[in-house]
């Protein structure tokens, strides 16, 4: 800035006073313009580290959605909340993602509508809680005991009067302990279907205490057999029909087939000195044990799952059909053969259901009863002599714990409520997913 002053004194000190305002003035505007862009620079650099906060806030939930997807099977879209978690047996959800997006102000897109899954529970009964997804592959290795004890008292002789029996007392006490290893696989063809194959390996141990009164004996006779050997091998298909509502269940259908490559109870000897059939001489009672039934067998069953936050409901109808076998015979000593002919075991008609509950986001507990009524088996077309229809009945309690996303831990304890069920079981599972 260029001011020109006069000569005289008066004006020059004017002067100087026009020039030293005219300074001033320019340092203060030059000051405050200084001010506003720094004050522009510090917004602009805050708005570049709330765009990058947005830009990994976005990176951070696609990485949570693709995870989803993995998990759940289903096709890409856009994920920007978080999904609700249900357990008590529900599939465990996407982590919730609240906290992040509680400190901003800018809201990216919006939340999806949840998919609707069939819950879990802890796993009671053969048919379990959820079905394979597509493309996913479960190995489940499992461990089962079961214990039993029965008395029995066969008269062998006739009465002339009353109350006076001419013949033998035979009193039986028996106890069975069986072990059975199993290696289970399930793959998902589509996410309502899967398919399922099961390989046992059985170990049985049976102990016989028997005492024949009027025979002038006072002590007991106890005989044991065992027996091991792959049991029977399973084989299964399971179908979701709907996707459940508010008001509806899941149903899901099944259908399992029982082959019989175990060791069946026509190929064990059997302890009698010629035929058992109308003779008391032998203990009547196999050397070895069978490993399986002696018969193919086929169970067609519907299960049904309620859930009911924060429980859920579960139960199931099931049929087996024993397919009958004809020119049957079985083994007895000196490698003799007994006829038996034609043997159809009575069909099984089974009810079970229960309840599961979430103890937290890893853990569940289940109870229920399962009942079954099996019936008589005949032989040549007639009811086998001898031979009732038998009600079993069991109290079965169940917890889950989820070791990781693909691990989880099962046991179930069960209880016998009738005299032909077994009085103790224990099963053990670890289902594995791949």
């Amino acid at each position: 800035m260029n001011i020109s002053c006069p000569s005289r004194p008066m004006a020059v000190l004017a002067c100087s006073i026009l020039a030293m305002t005219a300074t001033a003035s320019h340092a203060q505007e030059a000051t405050a313009s200084s001010s506003r862009i720094e004050q522009l620079q510090q917004q602009l650099g805050e708005q570049a580290r709330q765009i990058e906060s947005l830009r990994q806030a976005v990176a951070d939930q696609e990485a949570r959605h693709r995870e989803l997807q993995r998990s759940l099977e289903q096709e890409p879209r856009t994920l920007a909340g978080p999904a609700g978690a249900s357990p008590p047996s529900p599939t465990q959800p996407a982590t919730d993602t609240a906290s992040d997006t509680s400190q901003r102000t800018v809201r990216v897109g919006s939340a999806p509508p949840q998919e609707r899954q069939p819950p879990e529970v802890a796993p009671l009964f053969d048919q379990p809680g959820i079905l394979t997804p597509k493309g996913k592959f479960v190995l489940e290795p499992s461990l089962q005991y079961v214990y039993s004890s029965s008395n029995r008292v066969a008269l062998v002789g006739y009465t002339i009067v009353p109350a006076l029996l001419i013949g033998l007392v035979d009193v039986r006490e028996v106890k069975r302990n069986t072990v059975t290893s199993a290696l289970t696989t399930r793959y998902g063809l589509n996410n309502r279907l899967e398919l399922e194959a099961r390989l046992p390996y059985v170990y049985r141990s049976d102990s016989t205490i028997s005492r024949e009164i009027f025979t002038g004996s006072a002590s007991d006779n106890a005989f044991n057999n065992s027996g091991k050997a792959i049991g029977d091998v399973e084989l299964a298909a399971r179908y979701q029909f709907n996707d459940g509502s508010a008001n509806w269940p899941y149903l899901l259908g099944s259908l399992r087939f029982k082959s019989r490559t175990g060791k069946d109870p026509f190929e064990v000897v059997t302890d009698c000195v010629t035929r058992c059939i109308g003779n008391t001489t032998g203990t009547g009672l196999p050397l070895d044990l069978p490993t399986g039934s002696g018969f193919y067998s086929l169970q067609p069953g519907v299960t049904f799952l309620f859930p009911s936050d924060p429980a859920v409901f579960f139960g199931g109808v099931s049929y087996t059909h024993n397919f009958k076998r004809s020119d049957v015979s079985r083994v007895v000593l000196n490698g003799e053969r007994e006829s038996i002919g034609t043997v159809e075991p009575g069909g099984i008609l089974g009810v079970n259901f229960g309840m599961g509950l979430a103890l937290n986001d890893k853990s569940s507990f289940s109870m229920g009863v399962d009942l079954n009524s099996v019936g008589r088996t005949r032989q040549n077309g007639d009811p086998v002599r001898g031979s009732v229809r038998i009600q079993l009945a069991s109290l079965l309690l169940g917890y889950s714990y989820r070791y990781s996303d693909k691990t989880a831990f099962s046991v179930t304890v069960g209880a016998g409520l009738t005299r032909d069920t077994p009085d103790l079981s224990l099963n053990l599972k670890i289902p594995m997913s791949f």
